[in-house]
């Protein structure tokens, strides 16, 4: 039997040939064949922004490209196209499996009437809008990330600010950028474990880069949150609670990361900041002398119904134990039955080859969708023994399961079309020479186009896992040649994954599920100017520090 350091060699040495392999497995890396690369990508932009489909439309139209460039092009065979195609299936049901349960509990708690009390109570937790916005898209989404992730934050979030009488394209974009910081080391470190597999480099060496850089990313985050909550007006009023929770929240994560506690950093670091964050709201703990907020009073406490609020709040006060029993008590016996498949080796006529090898795995009862089921299981059980919260209609349970199915149409629709694109696109060897056609020639520019790079795998697949197994290897061997800071330039592959992966498109369908009025391409739109404005402040801090 291999042992975990044994595996971990494979799976380095695989990267190591892949990309050493790369260059001469591909077509010439010319403007023509990068422009057709792209082609599925921009034809999704275009649809989604310009002509305003939903992801249910532009998805298929951007897969139906992508097979067609890949046959005639790239040289895929049907062979390829196959596998390609399962492996996209085993992803998006991993993806959708978060989706339908996501969208089960939102209906749980919504037909329960718990949504419209949220809406009516917690601007007394909470007293303006900018505040109401960073804490929940900011600090209870960076701890869902951290304890959960895999699309849940927004899933969860966006209902909420909605509730709060925030527009719902607003409301997406904000639960998708507010946690994305919180991505490389949540989901109890997924995404910074491959990134130490992908690249055979030791984790306590890419820590403290990798958690610095999220640390300036947690800060854009926030303000991205404060701006579309409310532009300079809402920026005045909360500049003093957004950096000191900054601090709080990055400080936290990077010294769990440099301590070793890859799997818990970016969980811990929510959990400080939403306990914080919630004293601040209630007794004005940073409202002093000149750091007093600018055109604001000094606050006054609110009168809250807290048994009603409480009742309301119970199903999320239940996944969040759901979630951290899942993750932490109950992990190896949840973890034993998984789903996955063995998909053969596959070869393109120019050689770029995807080797043997399993698909994405599914824990059938400890996956993040698995816990959102059995969170929505409790609170129904919750809403039956203390009664629900409204009058008008009664709680019943067919009700609640057909809303879902037919609320979960659209979404698994466009996850499907969109993952197999980019799967498409994988094999086939377009998202490698997209890749190279960034990092080559570029010289002294290449840092600041690093996190670029890492936000373009994450776009396409909605994972920064999978950006950083993609092209963690390609990252660390251009920064050796060009005599650049490794750490820094991981640090950056990775904080433009975790950023990059917030306006993917698959990850705004998850946004758009539980939100009735959303509209994928505004979503997008907005979540692309508020990402990308993140992304090239990161490429500007590893140009100077690389």
């Amino acid at each position: 039997m291999l042992t975990q350091k044994a595996c971990l060699a494979i799976v380095v040495q695989a990267c190591h040939w892949a990309y050493n392999a790369a260059i001469m497995a591909l077509p010439p890396l010319t403007i023509f064949n990068v422009l057709l690369a792209a082609t599925p990508l921009l034809l999704v932009l275009y649809l989604m922004i310009g002509r305003h489909w939903g992801g249910e439309k532009a998805g298929p139209a951007g897969w139906l490209a992508a097979l067609l460039i890949a046959i005639f092009a790239f040289g895929a065979n049907g062979q390829l196209l196959v596998v390609a195609f399962g492996r996209a299936l085993l992803l998006s049901l991993f993806v959708l499996y978060i989706i339908w349960m996501a969208l089960l509990l939102y209906n749980v708690v919504n037909e329960a009437g718990a949504i419209k009390v949220i809406g009516q109570e917690l601007p007394g937790v909470a007293p303006d809008r900018p505040g109401q916005a960073l804490l929940i898209a900011w600090l209870f989404g960076s701890f869902l990330q951290g304890a959960s992730g895999f699309g849940v934050p927004a899933a969860v979030a966006a209902p909420l600010l909605v509730g709060l009488g925030f527009q719902a394209n607003i409301a997406v974009a904000a639960a998708l950028v507010g946690h994305a910081w919180a991505v490389t080391f949540g989901s109890l470190g997924s995404s910074f474990i491959s990134l130490i597999a992908a690249t055979g480099l030791p984790g306590e060496e890419l820590a403290s880069a990798a958690a610095l850089m999220l640390a300036v990313c947690c800060l854009g985050c926030g303000l991205a949150v404060l701006w579309a909550a409310g532009g300079r007006a809402a920026l005045r009023r909360r500049w003093v609670f957004l950096l000191v929770l900054s601090v709080v929240m990055g400080g936290m994560q990077w010294a769990l990361a440099v301590a070793g506690f890859w799997t818990l950093a970016a969980m811990g670091a929510g959990l400080v900041g939403l306990l914080v964050g919630i004293a601040e709201f209630r007794y004005s703990i940073f409202d002093l002398g000149f750091l007093r907020y600018r055109g604001s009073e000094r606050r006054v406490a609110a009168r809250l119904d807290w048994p009603r609020l409480s009742k309301a709040l119970a199903p999320y006060l239940i996944l969040v134990v759901v979630i951290v029993l899942g993750q932490l008590a109950f992990d190896k016996p949840l973890n034993v039955v998984k789903l996955n498949l063995n998909f053969p080796a596959v070869m393109t006529s120019f050689g770029w080859e995807t080797p043997a090898g399993t698909g994405r795995s599914i824990s059938l009862f400890g996956h993040a969708g698995a816990l959102l089921l059995y969170a929505s299981g409790l609170s129904y059980l919750w809403f039956h023994w203390r009664g629900t919260l409204q009058t008008d209609h009664p709680y019943r349970g067919r009700v609640i399961v057909r809303k879902t199915v037919r609320g979960s149409v659209k979404s698994t629709i466009s996850v499907v079309a969109l993952v197999a694109m980019a799967l498409v696109m994988e094999h086939a060897g377009m998202t490698q020479l997209l890749a190279n056609a960034l990092s080559q020639n570029t010289g002294a520019l290449f840092p600041f186009i690093s996190p670029f790079i890492g936000a373009l795998g994450a776009f396409m697949t909605g994972s920064n896992t999978n950006s950083n197994v993609v092209f963690g290897q390609l990252q660390l061997q251009t920064a050796n040649a060009l005599q650049l800071s490794v750490a820094v330039i991981l640090a950056a592959q990775t904080a433009g994954g975790a950023i990059g992966s917030s306006f993917a498109p698959a990850k705004v369908v998850v946004g758009c599920s539980t939100v009735h009025g959303a509209d994928d391409g505004q979503v997008l739109k907005l979540a692309t100017l508020y990402g990308l404005g993140i992304i090239t402040v990161v490429g500007v801090l590893a140009m100077i520090f690389s």
